[in-house]
């Protein structure tokens, strides 16, 4: 069994979104108390650190970073999104949120590289998957896993990186960020249509990037059918040195933003699947993040099987 380090932070937890909001502290409550019920003494929560500015500048502009912390208010809540789509906050707390989120995976790299461990995961919030370079969306302001996957290619010299994204909804801002980079890998399996409104198989990127768009009602066979075909088939070609997984639980059957009726225990499937690819080609190394996934008990017994897989 390896040992796996989660990363978190209370100010995650601070960040507000409104009442009846589908992103809320709640969510992380209920993933750090899951794994806790683990109880194993090798699984072991640490807090994550601040991001520096300048490692989020290796994805976002200083200008887009500037702007967004300037439009922190000092109280209440404002929208970085016009209407109908004013579901994405700013609120008091937001930027030790955020920069904490992004530490997490810094964090994680560090630890990887410098301490010799192999599996992490990063319960924190904001998400992450929807921020592209330049526009805030989808409840995300700042990447985490592609600040992280350029933190490994400039820190570390890691040529090859596999990204895997098994939220239910499509990866807009990762694939944005890494649409013409061969060397990063990105592969997402998503109900089609939902929101975003993005990742059809049509877009390609440089040949990096691999869509694997399901329909609403998908049951759990099928999705480990496109899953294998799509997307795992085709890392196992491309070779990863390190894998970065978005790990999002809203593909389960009681999801209220989506129709994919996978079971909490499929997530352990799905996720051995992914440690049994980078066993062979990464050493075992898997850097998990925090995305989607809003009914608490799916996302407690969900997080529960992926963490437990990582194991």
């Amino acid at each position: 069994m390896e040992k796996v380090v989660v990363y978190s932070h209370p100010n995650c937890l601070l960040k507000y979104n409104g009442l009846k909001h589908p992103e809320r502290k709640e969510r992380l409550e209920t993933v750090l108390k899951s794994i806790k019920t683990i109880n194993r003494k090798n699984i072991i929560l640490k807090e994550s650190s601040f991001a520096k500015l300048e490692n989020l500048y290796f994805v976002h502009p200083k200008e887009y970073i500037n702007e967004l912390f300037n439009n922190i208010p000092v109280s209440g809540l404002i929208s970085v999104e016009k209407e109908p789509y004013a579901d994405t906050f700013l609120c008091k707390d937001s930027k030790n949120a955020i920069l904490n989120a992004c530490g997490a995976g810094i964090d994680a790299s560090n630890s990887m590289i410098n301490g010799n461990i192999k599996r992490f995961f990063c319960a924190v919030r904001p998400p992450g998957h929807h921020a592209e370079t330049s526009r805030a969306n989808g409840f995300c302001f700042v990447n985490n896993i592609a600040i992280t996957a350029k933190y490994l290619q400039k820190k570390f010299s890691i040529d090859r990186i596999g990204i895997i994204d098994f939220d239910v909804h499509h990866c807009n801002g990762t694939q944005e960020i890494f649409y013409n980079d061969k060397n990063v890998f990105c592969g997402s399996i998503h109900q089609f249509p939902l929101f975003p409104g993005t990742g059809s198989e049509e877009e390609v990127g440089a040949g990096n990037i691999f869509n694997a768009p399901i329909p609403a009602g998908t049951n759990f066979k099928y999705f480990m059918e496109i899953l294998d075909k799509k997307i795992l088939s085709k890392i196992d070609s491309f070779k990863p040195e390190i894998i970065l997984v978005s790990a999002g639980f809203d593909a389960h059957k009681r999801d209220p933003l989506s129709n994919i009726n996978l079971e909490s225990n499929n997530f352990y499937e799905i996720t051995k699947k992914i440690v049994e690819i980078s066993n062979i080609h990464c050493n075992g190394r898997i850097i998990s993040f925090l995305e989607g996934g809003y009914d608490l008990l799916a996302l407690s017994e969900s997080v529960k099987e992926h963490v437990l897989a990582l194991h």
